[in-house]
């Protein structure tokens, strides 16, 4: 098992992809109302609950698919998740009415339910699913939980620190070439191996 790797990749996709994502506005939001670390908390417990699905989901596809094919869908997933995170992710009035209703009288489970729900077929579930492909589940679910984490937890002190004057657009610019190099690599590396080549 190549346990590091794993653990590095599943936190660098996840972090980048959570960059300028509708749940990274979510824990900004909930941090104005509930205190920090209740908040950092919350989304803990949230992310490691849809992550440890996701890579249920990732343990199956990999037994099901074979691994030149998941190459290949993995990395035009990555280059899908670079035009994604290029276009943003905003948080609409639906999302905010949704955030809203799911009030529970403790603050954790409050941040910890919203932040689930937001977090469900979003697009860091997606890419926890497409890197559990092709690492071990354990290092994946550890990572991407780090990963989700820490990117909430620096847009929070970020935010706390620089209102809104942070480059938002720069940092979605950067994490999508990133996402653009990992998916070329990915799908070529793929279409290599599908081909027999």
């Amino acid at each position: 098992m190549e346990f590091l790797p794993a653990l590095a990749a599943g936190t660098l996709v996840v972090f980048l992809a959570e960059m300028g994502d509708k749940t990274q506005l979510v824990a900004l939001s909930l941090a104005t109302r509930y205190r920090w670390w209740t908040v950092l908390a919350g989304i803990t417990a949230a992310t490691v609950a849809v992550h440890g699905l996701s890579v249920l989901l990732a343990e199956v596809l990999g037994l099901a698919v074979p691994t030149d094919w998941v190459t290949l869908v993995a990395g035009i997933a990555f280059l899908g998740f670079g035009l994604w995170t290029l276009r943003g992710d905003e948080m609409t009035e639906a999302d905010e009415r949704r955030a809203a209703s799911r009030r529970i009288r403790s603050a954790f489970l409050t941040v910890a339910a919203v932040f689930f729900v937001a977090e469900l077929g979003d697009k860091t579930m997606l890419a926890t699913i497409t890197v559990g492909t092709r690492y071990h589940w354990l290092p994946v679910w550890i990572g991407s939980t780090v990963g989700m984490v820490a990117a909430d937890a620096a847009a929070i002190g970020l935010g706390a620190l620089l209102g809104k004057r942070l480059p938002e657009r720069a940092v979605q610019i950067a994490a999508a070439v990133l996402f653009f190099a990992a998916g070329a690599v990915m799908t070529l590396q793929g279409a290599l191996m599908v081909s027999g080549a």
